[in-house]
C-alpha cells in the first residue's frame, strides 16, 4: 500500500516538474520563454565565464545594468550570432549600449528588444564541456546501443499473468492438495 502511494506522489511530482518545465523552461525554438546560450568567450569574466550556459528568459522590458543576450542585428558584421553582455547604457526606442563586463569599450551594436533573447537568470558554469561529451559520438553510440538491449531483453522477458479476481469455486479448488496418497 506504501509503495503505490510513494509511486503516485512520484508520478504526480514527474508531472508537476514536466508542466513547470514546459510553462517556464521550454526554449524559445519550440514557443516558449527560455534561451540557451553556451558562452565561448572571456569577455564577460568574472561574471559569467567561458563554457558556461546561460538560461535566458524574455522579459517584458530591459534596464541598464541587466545581463542579456541578444542576436546581433540583420545586415550588420556576424548577422544572427547571439552575445551575452551587460546592459550599460540607451533605452528601447534607441537601441541599449552593451558592453562585456571584461571589456574596455561597448559593442557596436544597439540592439532593441525584438533583439534580445532574453535575461539571464541562470549561469551554470562549465556546462558546456559536460554537453559537449554528451553529444559526442561514442556517448550517442552507447545509449542507442543501452537503449537497443533494453528493447530487446524488455519485449522478449517472460510476462507476468495479471491479476485477476478467481472465479466462483476457485478459491477451494485452490485449496485442495495437489497430491493425495493412498
Amino acid at each position: 500500500m506504501m509503495g503505490r502511494f510513494v509511486g503516485g506522489l512520484l508520478t504526480i511530482a514527474v508531472i508537476v516538474a514536466v508542466v513547470a518545465w514546459f510553462l517556464v523552461l521550454r526554449p524559445q525554438v519550440v514557443g516558449g520563454p527560455a534561451g540557451y546560450i553556451l558562452v565561448s568567450g572571456g569577455s564577460m569574466e568574472p561574471t559569467v565565464h567561458e563554457g558556461s550556459l546561460a538560461v535566458t528568459l524574455r522579459q517584458s522590458e530591459y534596464r541598464v545594468g541587466d545581463i542579456v543576450a541578444y542576436r546581433i542585428p540583420a545586415g550588420e558584421p556576424a548577422a544572427g550570432l547571439f552575445v551575452i553582455h551587460r546592459i550599460v547604457a540607451g533605452t528601447a526606442e534607441t537601441g541599449f549600449v552593451m558592453r562585456g563586463d571584461n571589456a574596455s569599450g561597448s559593442d557596436v551594436w544597439r540592439p532593441r528588444p525584438d533583439d534580445i533573447l532574453g535575461k539571464a537568470q541562470v549561469v551554470v558554469p562549465g556546462a558546456m564541456t559536460a554537453l559537449l561529451f554528451v553529444r559526442s559520438p561514442i556517448v550517442a553510440a552507447s545509449a542507442a546501443a543501452a537503449l537497443a538491449v533494453y528493447l530487446v531483453l524488455g519485449l522478449s522477458a517472460p510476462r507476468r499473468p495479471t491479476d485477476t479476481v478467481p472465479e466462483r469455486g476457485a478459491r477451494e479448488r485452490r485449496a485442495a492438495p495437489l497430491y493425495t496418497f493412498e
